[in-house]
């Protein structure tokens, strides 16, 4: 265990130096196969280049490009814009309208984007210029960009889900399911935050106009697309019609049709999300291969069976381990970014959660749909981490495009909203049945 411990903390230096997490992760996990091979460094880098090589040829991984493409084709052909003139125009007439509109845009555009920094830097541009043009509070207005924004990371496709899912070896498309019932669950708790706050402060979220029936219709008309690619990629591999990898082909497939339609994609346009695809699925397969080279060399050192042990030790029941284990993501959220977060963790704490029996009534599928389960429980708690002080990404992120928004009123307003998270996780451990429930049900 003592190796493994000093592993962890030299990736916690290594990081605050700033060096990449991919690095530090990579590097140490290659150290720690020197030290446990003594120092002999053919064995030591043999299950490094091994784990490159998987890695690149690992045909889960290749979802990634897929479901990142559909998601900047998606942002070119302004749905994001369409999804926030649909939800505003049956929420913008009540008091917090607007920001509860800007909740649930931010829910759909997530759908199909996957990427938390993706949706509240784009929903930013589209929905603060018409919050303030209501007279919204900066708090308020900021704060719902931001909390929308998490849902990002687990309503599907979700990238955060696929690098978790190679990483402990579970299915992708039962991960997907996993996350609705928790990512619809989260927007109704936001919605309620909303409500909160302008019941308490209703200057913060004055009514807006109402809309009436007909531009109520052309607004729905206007996103049925959003909807029916949404529907086509996850009733697809719900169904068992196809897997997820054809389900992402068809998705970017779609998106590139809808975008080519509406005359929103030049050919400029179509190089310049074909570039950022590259660079973004590049920087995540770094990413995901220096985890895995970490991964095998706490494994290897033997740190996951030593803490089943000591958990077993000390006689607890699952549930506290639970609460032991959502400590831990609490503090590390102050200051990690949430994939540095989850890739650091999860090689740790999967073995220990698989070993909990936690859904032992299912038999054999018990510690798969543990980990499932596990899975959703470290994506939320890693949202939360994405807007508390002092890294809160998403805060940073809003803030570079708005500009002129204090960091401070940021995080003044994003408070009830971390705080519906905390209830969403404890609703999550004392009700797992939302995160395994569709996958229960899928189709084999």
């Amino acid at each position: 265990m003592t190796i493994s411990l000093l592993g962890f903390a030299a990736v916690i230096v290594l990081a605050f130096l700033r060096v990449p997490i991919a690095f530090a992760m990579g590097l140490v996990g290659v150290v720690g196969f020197g030290w446990l091979n003594d120092w002999k460094w053919t064995a030591a880098l043999s299950p490094a280049a091994g784990t490159v090589l998987d890695s690149v040829q690992t045909e889960t991984l290749s979802v990634l490009p897929l479901f990142i493409l559909m998601g900047l084709l998606v942002s070119q052909a302004g749905l994001a814009s369409e999804l926030y003139r649909a939800s505003n125009a049956f929420l913008g007439h009540r008091r917090g309208g607007l920001a509860m509109a800007t909740v649930i845009a931010c829910g759909g555009f997530s759908a199909i984007s996957g990427s938390s920094l993706a949706t509240a830097a784009t929903m930013s541009k589209v929905a603060m210029p018409e919050m303030r043009r209501y007279g919204y509070d900066d708090q308020l207005a900021t704060a719902s960009i931001a909390a929308g924004g998490t849902l990002g990371i687990l309503i599907p496709p979700s990238v955060i889900l696929i690098i978790y899912g190679v990483m402990t070896e579970q299915s992708i498309e039962k991960l997907f399911l996993a996350g609705v019932i928790p990512g619809l669950v989260g927007i109704l708790l936001y919605l309620a935050a909303v409500r909160f706050i302008v019941w308490r402060r209703p200057h913060f979220g004055p009514s807006g106009a109402r809309s009436d029936w007909h531009a109520r219709a052309a607004a729905v008309r206007n996103v049925w697309p959003i909807v029916l690619l949404f529907t086509a990629v996850l009733g697809g591999i719900y169904l068992g019609i196809y897997t997820t990898t054809e389900a992402a082909g068809i998705g970017a497939a779609g998106a590139l049709v809808i975008a080519l339609v509406r005359r929103k994609l030049g050919g400029r346009a179509l190089l310049d999300a074909l570039i950022e695809t590259l660079q973004t699925t590049a920087s995540l397969f770094a990413v995901l291969i220096g985890a895995v080279i970490f991964q095998r060399f706490v494994v290897r050192a033997g740190l996951p069976e030593a803490l089943l042990e000591v958990v077993t030790a000390l006689d607890v029941g699952p549930l506290a381990v639970i609460f032991m284990i959502l400590l831990v993501y609490f503090l590390l959220g102050c200051v990690f970014e949430s994939l540095s977060m989850m890739l650091l963790t999860v090689p740790v704490f999967a073995p220990v959660v698989a070993g909990l029996g936690l859904f032992s009534q299912y038999g054999a599928m018990g510690e798969e749909l543990s980990l499932i389960w596990f899975g959703i429980f470290v994506v939320v708690a890693t949202e939360i981490s994405l807007i508390t002080p002092p890294v809160g990404l998403n805060v940073y992120v809003l803030k570079g495009v708005i500009g002129d928004v204090a960091t401070g009123t940021i995080f003044r307003g994003i408070t009830p909203f971390w705080a519906v998270d905390i209830v969403r996780l404890v609703l999550l451990v004392f009700i797992p049945y939302m995160a395994i429930a569709l996958p229960l049900t899928m189709q084999n």
